[in-house]
């Protein structure tokens, strides 16, 4: 379901010759959320421009988010990890063989949704006539639309929205979202159709996280499965990616019956296993905002970073913190104490995922 803009349209800038775009790049680098949020503007520009090519600059994984994407003609993949272990004169090679790349594609109109100086400088390689991007310091030369900062909390989703409303562009949805293939679809439906879930409803737990102050310890996970079970009659799957099946077993062990590990999953099919959920209570997390965008209802666990800013998207989920804690948000990767994870109860997790699921 699409959300309809709430917010004023801010005219700051308009460009002229607007309907004359016919090729057009986005640009957001690294992480699979920030790219699951950066989708609601390949809709509305979709919308805006019906005929026009749409290209999507990102890297691996994350590239995966938009590789089913209808609204897309190519997703353009810079392989940065790859790279970065080769020699540094043969990186620098293949940088420029890049940058060339991007200038032959002729883009009309480029947004930069990443801002950081390597994201600045494919904008500029592009030549595009029409080039935006934000405020970021010195970053602000390479484009000559500059979108304003609000000056205040903005979701991801909305930040991202205001390079569209920068150029006056109509906003019709705000809701991320990552399609999910038939066969993805078909691989999750033969997977439940093994597991004994019965008429239990499945609530997916996820304590994965990026940086390890943003992981709720294991062992309130352990503890929360057994409350959703035995209070809400819930089949239990514990997510994992690389590195972390060891940590999702112990979980899932811990919790015993009617608790699973879920299976070995590409990004798109961890999708397609997500939209089959009753709801997912995750750590933040790329899998969270996947969650949240294939319409589960999805609960954030945060402390370091900020729900306000990187909450999951709609009015179905949440996000949880011990409020009490004064340095909540203080995007820091590693903490001595840990005290916004350690406080956070697991009473006071359940009652949101109570609270978010409503009433049966």
């Amino acid at each position: 379901m699409n959300l309809k803009e709430t917010h004023p349209r801010q005219n700051l800038y308009s460009f002229e010759g607007l309907s004359q775009i016919q090729k057009i790049l986005i640009i957001k680098l690294r992480a699979i959320g920030d790219v699951v949020l950066a989708t609601p503007v390949i809709e509305n520009l979709r919308g805006a421009f019906p005929d026009a090519d749409i290209d999507f600059l990102t890297e691996p994984p994350s590239a995966a988010i938009v590789a089913h994407h209808p609204d897309l003609n190519q997703i353009i993949v810079y392989p940065r990890q790859r790279w970065k272990r080769t020699s540094v004169p043969r990186r620098w090679c293949l940088d420029a063989a890049f940058l060339r790349h991007l200038h032959a594609q002729k883009y009309d109109l480029v947004f930069d949704l990443f801002g950081n100086p390597r994201s600045a400088i494919m904008t500029l390689a592009t030549g595009a006539a029409k080039r935006v991007g934000y405020n970021f310091r010195g970053r602000q030369l390479a484009y000559n639309r500059v979108v304003l900062n609000r000056g205040a909390e903005v979701h991801e989703v909305e930040f991202n929205l205001d390079a569209l409303r920068a150029l006056s562009i109509p906003i019709f949805t705000a809701q991320p979202a990552v399609y999910v293939t038939a066969e993805d679809s078909a691989f999750i439906t033969e997977w439940f159709a093994h597991r004994r879930f019965r008429n239990r409803r499945v609530i997916g737990l996820n304590p994965s996280g990026s940086w390890p102050a943003k992981r709720w310890p294991d062992e309130k996970f352990i503890e929360l499965g057994h409350r959703l079970s035995d209070q809400l009659n819930a089949s239990l799957v514990v997510l994992w990616g690389p590195g972390e099946k060891k940590t999702a077993q112990r979980i899932a062990a811990g919790i015993g019956e009617h608790a699973y590990l879920a299976p070995p999953t590409s990004l798109n099919q961890l999708a397609a296993l997500c939209k089959r959920l009753s709801a997912l209570v995750s750590n933040d997390s790329g899998p969270m905002h996947i969650s949240a965008a294939v319409g589960t209802p999805t609960l954030g666990i945060y402390g370091p970073t900020n729900s306000k800013l990187q909450g999951p998207y709609g009015k179905k989920n949440r996000g949880v913190a011990h409020w009490e804690i004064p340095c909540l948000g203080c995007n820091r990767l590693k903490c001595p104490l840990l005290d916004c994870m350690h406080y956070l109860s697991v009473r006071e997790v359940f009652q949101e995922t109570v609270k978010m699921l409503g009433p049966d």
